[in-house]
């Protein structure tokens, strides 16, 4: 059987289901398991965030659970179609946004504001004291001794191990001061909902379904890796919804606001850095012009963000940039979720080298296929990224289950992004300035 056979059967499946009860089986399913998985996470994790967002978010998914049963049952009647159709189904993720995210959120960062402890993942700390210090010495970043001076207990969260660009959504705390609304993550979800809000309505105008946006916008902001990570902790959303934003600028062809979005993400996260060479590949089959377009931002953004903390230490830049994710830091990272990877560099003799054999391995693969079947739409752009980053996050050594939010997210956009015909007369149309 070919490789592609199974997913375009996982595919049939799942549009067939669609259009048999107009996607809200298939919301049933979401929201039914998020309710349990959110219950489990309330009893059993040993992290206070995390437990205190699955108390939070499991009656929001138990309300969406009984609402769309609800909504199934009127729809077998043949009852409310618009409470039925697309109008009802996107009121109601709009809902679940709101009740598993926003409610956890607002409700975590005001009582860490009121001093309470266990209310937010150590990102967020982390995230603040380099917004505090870019103000204060034009760099996110201690240097390797200033680190080593610290106790031994806050030595870990010394690190800053993103892109200088992490640290802006720091700068609220360090202006404002202890405010809930100073909270990072605050931040993380306002500019993640603008930038989602801008990819879909980018691809609504353009005459993509409601139907495939909801569920793209549901795996995104109500499934419990995006919705969890945001209310803890989510420095992975920001980057997740400018790479999406960029897939959805691509899609149309503008590859210049594509290199923007993509470069700022790279600004922001390492890990985006995949995505801006896949893009640059599409962008090549594109012709030189969209190649050039798409380099300007692409490359050139997060090159000039790098500038300024090269400048002031490039030591402190590479000692939490470079050496502390690759393990040589004065302390390791605590990533260590039990996936793949782990369990190999963990467990098995050489661990660490056959880990580093399979990493490439993949690596090769992915090469191997764009080369056979380059990346020429946006959609198997987003494939691409989605397979790549599952394998790197299924094998890295040092790796954590959000990071699955990636090839979800890029996995569950495809169907969004596939070119269509165009809209017909009268139906208004993306105006993208050049």
């Amino acid at each position: 059987m070919r490789v592609a056979a199974v997913p375009r059967a996982v595919r049939g499946c799942r549009d067939r289901l669609d259009r048999s009860t107009g996607g809200l089986a298939t919301d049933a399913a979401l929201y039914g398991c998020s309710t349990l998985f959110a219950v489990g996470i309330g009893v059993v994790s040993a992290l206070p965030p995390h437990r205190i967002w699955g108390l939070t978010a499991a009656p929001g998914y138990l309300i969406a659970t009984v609402v769309v049963l609800a909504q199934l049952a009127a729809r077998r009647r043949g009852r409310a179609p618009r409470l039925t159709g697309r109008p009802g189904r996107a009121g109601l993720t709009l809902f679940a946004v709101a009740a598993t995210t926003g409610l956890p959120l607002l409700w975590q960062s005001s009582r860490r504001a009121a001093g309470l402890p266990g209310h937010a993942q150590e990102e967020v700390r982390v995230v603040e004291h380099a917004g505090q210090r870019l103000l204060e010495t034009g760099t996110p970043y201690l240097s390797r001794a200033e680190i080593a001076a610290l106790p031994v207990a806050d030595q870990l969260s010394g690190y800053m191990p993103y892109q200088p660009g992490m640290a802006l959504f720091g700068l609220p705390r360090a202006l404002a001061g202890t405010v809930w609304w100073s909270d990072a993550r605050v931040a993380f979800a306002v500019v993640t909902a603008v930038l989602l809000a801008s990819a879909v309505l980018l691809l609504r105008r353009a005459g993509t379904p409601t139907g495939p946006l909801i569920r793209a916008v549901q795996a995104v902001a109500v499934l419990p890796a995006g919705a969890l990570a945001l209310a803890t902790g989510g420095d992975d959303l920001p980057v997740v919804a400018l790479c999406l934003l960029a897939l959805a600028l691509t899609a149309h062809r503008r590859h210049g606001a594509a290199g923007l979005a993509v470069g700022l993400a790279a600004a922001l996260k390492l890990i985006a850095w995949p995505v801006v060479l896949v893009l640059a590949i599409h962008a090549a089959t594109q012709g030189r012009r969209a190649l050039t377009r798409l380099a300007a931002g692409g490359l050139g953004l997060p090159i000039m963000v790098l500038l300024p903390a090269q400048f002031v230490d490039a030591a402190a830049l590479a000692e939490n940039v470079l050496r502390f994710p690759l393990g040589h830091g004065l302390v390791r990272s605590p990533a260590a979720s039990p996936l793949p990877g782990h369990l190999i560099a963990t467990y098995l003799p050489g661990g660490r080298i056959i880990g580093a054999l399979l990493l490439l391995a993949a690596g090769a693969a992915i090469a191997g296929w764009l080369v056979r079947r380059p990346a020429t739409d946006a959609a198997r752009a987003a494939l691409v990224c989605g397979y790549g980053l599952l394998a790197a996050s299924l094998l890295m050594p040092a790796t954590r289950f959000g990071y699955l939010l990636y090839p979800i997210a890029f996995l569950m956009w495809v169907p969004v992004l596939r070119r269509r015909r165009p809209a017909a007369a009268g139906v208004p149309q993306v105006v993208l300035v050049r």
